[in-house]
Formats: C-alpha cells, sequence, structure tokens
C-alpha cells in the first residue's frame, strides 16, 4: 500500500478502537448520513476489552439489559448478568446487522494523528506506516485497554510461565499447579474462584482488601425471553428500573458519601456468612470506606478463598526470584505460575499514540498534570478530535454505555455542525475547557472516591481523571448539544 498521502481523499471519520464506543459510534454516523468513515482496530477482531479479557469467568457487573445499545435491544440474554463471550457476540452482532466490515480495518494499529491546520483535518499514521486523511478523529481505546503490570524486582527471573489475565493463556494448564496471583481487583475476584478447583495450592497476594457485595444474578429461562421478546414495552421497563435503580446510587457515591455505610454492614455480613476462619476473615476486611475503590459484586470470590488450599498473602512484595514470589519478611512463596491481575493504565488515555494539534502541541505534554478535557470528549488546541469515554466520564454506579450514547449524538452534531457551517474547524476554548474542569474537580472533592485511598480512579498525584462525579441524566443533559459560545468557529 502507498505511503504517500497526497492522492487520498479526505474521509469524514477515522474511528480509532472498534469496542462498544467505536461501533456505537459508528453506527451513529451512519444513521446521520455521515457514512465516510473507517474504523481501525489494532488487534484482529471487533470487541475491545470485551474480546481481550478471555479469562475464565469473565463477565459484566452491570445488568446485561442495560449493558446494551438502547438501539440495539437484545431479549435473549441468558442471564442477568452477561458473561464475557455473550458480550462479545453481541459486539460482532452488531457490527454485521449494520453492515460496518467494509469500513474496518482489523490489525491496523495507530502510531500518530497530527492536524493539519491550513486544511483543516488530521494524517492519521498507522503502525505500518501508511497515512490517512479525515476531517475528524474520534478516539474509541477506552480506559481498560493498556494491560498495567506491576513494577517489580526480577519479574524477567521467574523460571516458571506467568501472564496477566487480559492476556490470559488458555494454553496453560493449571492442573496441580502452585499459582501465585497478584492483584485482588475486579479481574481477579471473577477468575481466582474458577481456578481454585484445578490448582494444587493458590497464594493470592493483597494489597488491600475489596468491598465484595452479593451478586443478584439469575438465569433468564426459554418463558422469559420469550415473554420479552414478544412484549418490548416489557423490556424497556426492566431496562428503565436496571436504569433507576442503579442511578440511585450515585446519592451515596457522589453526594452524600455516609449513605454507604448501610452498605457496608450489608457487605461485611456477607464476609462473616461465607469465611469461618477469623485470620482470613480480619485479613479480607477493608480498612477504607466502601465505594472509594471500585466495588465488587460475587457470591463464590469468598468461598474460593475460604478453602485450605487458597493462602491470603497481605505482606508486600519484596522481589520475583526463579522459583516464585519473595515477600517482604523473607519469605519466599513458591509458584510454577504467576497470574497477574493487576488492572488497567486507565489514567494514560489515548497512550501510546502521539496525538499533535495546533502549533505542534503535544497531547502527553497537555496532559502531564493529569489528562482533562471538556465535557469529557474535546481538548483545546485540539480541533476535530473527539474522545468516547475520556477523562472523568467512568462511572462507580450506571452503565457506561448510556454515557457513550449521550456522547455520540453530541459528536454527530458537532460534525455536522462543521458541515453545514462550512468551518475548517471547531477548537474547544481553553477558558470554557478550564472553568468546565474547575467546576468538575470541585465537585470530586466531596465524592466517596476523594475519601483518602489510592486507586485507579487517581493520578499519582491524586487527581480524579476517570470518573463523573455526579448523575448520569446530568451529564446528558449537559451533552444534549454543542455549545458554540465555548468554541473557537474557524472557517
Amino acid at each position: 500500500m502507498s505511503k504517500n498521502n497526497s492522492n487520498r481523499p479526505v474521509l469524514g471519520a477515522i474511528i480509532v478502537g472498534s469496542g462498544f464506543g467505536g461501533i456505537g459510534m459508528a453506527i451513529q454516523l451512519d444513521r446521520a448520513g455521515i457514512s465516510d468513515f473507517l474504523i481501525l482496530e489494532k488487534a484482529g477482531d471487533v470487541g475491545g476489552t470485551w474480546r481481550d479479557n478471555q479469562y475464565p469467568g469473565a463477565g459484566c457487573d452491570v445488568p446485561s439489559h442495560l449493558y446494551s445499545y438502547s438501539f440495539e435491544p437484545r431479549t435473549t440474554w441468558p442471564h442477568k448478568y452477561a458473561r464475557q463471550p455473550e458480550i462479545h457476540d453481541y459486539i460482532q452482532h452488531c457490527t454485521n446487522k449494520y453492515q460496518l466490515r467494509s469500513r474496518l480495518r482489523l490489525n491496523c494499529d495507530v502510531s500518530s494523528a497530527e492536524f493539519d491546520e491550513a486544511e483543516g483535518h488530521w494524517n492519521v499514521t498507522t503502525g505500518a506506516g501508511d497515512t490517512l486523511r479525515c476531517r475528524t478523529l474520534i478516539t474509541a481505546c477506552g480506559q481498560l485497554n493498556r494491560p498495567l503490570m506491576p513494577n517489580l524486582d526480577g519479574i524477567e527471573n521467574f523460571a516458571g510461565t506467568a501472564f496477566h489475565s487480559a492476556r490470559w493463556r488458555s494454553d496453560v494448564d493449571l492442573g496441580g499447579k502452585r499459582v501465585a496471583v497478584i492483584g485482588t481487583g475486579a479481574s481477579a475476584i471473577q477468575f481466582v474462584p474458577q481456578i481454585v478447583p484445578q490448582v494444587a495450592s493458590l497464594d493470592l497476594f493483597q494489597r488491600s482488601a475489596p468491598w465484595v457485595i452479593a451478586k443478584d444474578d439469575r438465569e433468564y429461562d426459554a418463558k422469559k425471553r420469550a415473554r420479552l421478546q414478544r412484549f418490548g414495552w416489557l423490556h424497556q421497563l426492566d431496562r428503565a428500573w436496571q436504569y433507576c435503580s442503579h442511578e440511585v446510587r450515585a446519592l451515596g457515591f457522589v453526594y452524600f458519601p455516609s449513605l454507604v455505610k448501610q452498605s457496608e454492614k450489608s457487605a461485611l455480613k456477607h464476609l462473616h456468612q461465607q469465611v469461618d476462619d477469623p485470620q482470613k476473615r480480619a485479613a479480607l476486611t477493608p480498612d477504607y470506606p466502601m465505594g472509594c475503590k471500585r466495588i465488587l459484586i460475587s457470591n463464590n470470590y469468598y468461598p474460593a478463598l475460604a478453602q485450605d488450599k487458597v493462602s491470603l498473602v497481605t505482606e508486600g512484595i519484596e522481589c520475583v526470584v526463579p522459583e516464585g514470589i519473595k515477600t517482604r519478611d523473607g519469605q519466599v512463596h513458591p509458584a510454577d505460575v504467576i497470574i497477574y491481575g493487576t488492572g488497567f493504565a486507565a489514567t494514560e488515555f489515548l497512550a501510546p499514540i502521539r496525538i499533535t494539534g495546533l502549533q505542534n502541541r503535544d497531547l502527553n505534554s497537555a496532559w502531564q498534570h493529569g489528562a482533562e478535557a471538556y465535557k469529557g470528549i474535546s481538548v483545546s488546541g485540539f480541533p476535530n478530535l473527539f474522545m468516547l469515554y475520556g477523562p472523568n466520564t467512568n462511572l462507580g454506579h450506571n452503565s457506561i454505555i448510556y454515557m457513550l450514547e449521550s456522547q455520540f449524538r453530541y459528536i454527530v452534531q458537532s460534525i455536522q455542525t462543521l458541515r453545514r457551517r462550512r468551518l475548517r474547524y471547531l477548537d474547544v476554548r481553553s477558558d470554557a475547557q478550564s472553568s468546565y474542569n474547575q467546576r468538575l474537580q470541585d465537585s470530586a472533592k466531596r465524592t466517596v472516591w476523594a475519601q483518602g485511598c489510592n486507586s485507579w480512579y487517581l493520578t499519582a498525584e491524586g487527581k480524579q481523571t476517570v470518573n463523573w462525579p455526579g448523575f448520569t441524566f446530568a451529564y446528558r443533559h449537559q451533552t444534549r448539544k454543542p455549545r458554540l459560545s465555548d468554541h473557537d468557529c474557524v472557517r
């Protein structure tokens, strides 16, 4: 393929990523008559985090009727909480139904994007060195796409097999093995109960105990699914109920953190019912306010840890040695396999893509003190760049799909404004971005996420760059249409 881009047509849009954000955005662009777009996907299939995380027990902690597009309802989910293969299948279904395959380029990573101010378009360079041009660049990279390996001495010296849970090695037989798991977050809580029956022993290295509540999961039988399919309004009613029952949780997370105390009692009761060993129970009792870190839901995590062959290690790790893991007390914990359940680089938005805006401004430099954006979508100095699931748009209480759909509408309207007014570019003003983020950070200070614990919601300096500190319907109201007075509209 030619690497010279001078004769290339200028596409209406390039979407980077094909998870829920990228596929949903493409569908909405098509519906709005903006069909000259291309989706670039670094992997060999669509699906984003639901393609990557294929560890045993992977699933969603938001109900399936809510964790799907409002414009593409599915009444055939087999469980209240969908499993990873079902969600991945749903994204593939949407890709095929809306005929996106012809505008999808797989195995195509983006290394850089540079804005041409004179022409008013983006030059997007792929890992293969090919350059594409587009009027608008839409990033749908997600926040959970780059596995985070812990910074441990000797990590490369381990003599056994080691892998991150987001790069699960299904070819590795864990039967009869001594397994070490580092991390007790949302992934570990799902895969640990699945692998405990196979292993000879499991050492779980825990830095801080997560808050775990019971999972209200159930199977949707054939009769229930048939009823939902026949009466569409029943499905809509169930979705609305799920939305409201989740949305009300924002009262505790965002506005009145003291309300979470009642949930803490329920979580501790859940722990006491499932773990008899007083030593393990004490180690599994969180020492920070509930909600400060991600709340986890599971019915089988505590019973798995209660087994004799599972050891909970709370001593800090000093280093990895060829035969296993050495803790700070000098003890070596032998292991045949190490599984890193250490999460993702959630605060490093858009990395490692190098994005250059007006006056050669580098996005990583602009974000050196923590990522921020206007409405989580636009960044001053980077015209015609729109982010899905950008800074401060993650949720602790409801479905991210609702936030994405708010962004889809906003971005479609922005592109329509560019075309209708024949603008070269739209650039959010720096003062508008600053005042927006000042209000947002002021709101974030009163939330449960600012109650004094370290989590992936915060940067190393303690800036809250991940979560939306409010109700989701308030975000939808704010993004109902672009406010042109907050932008430089350049003809």
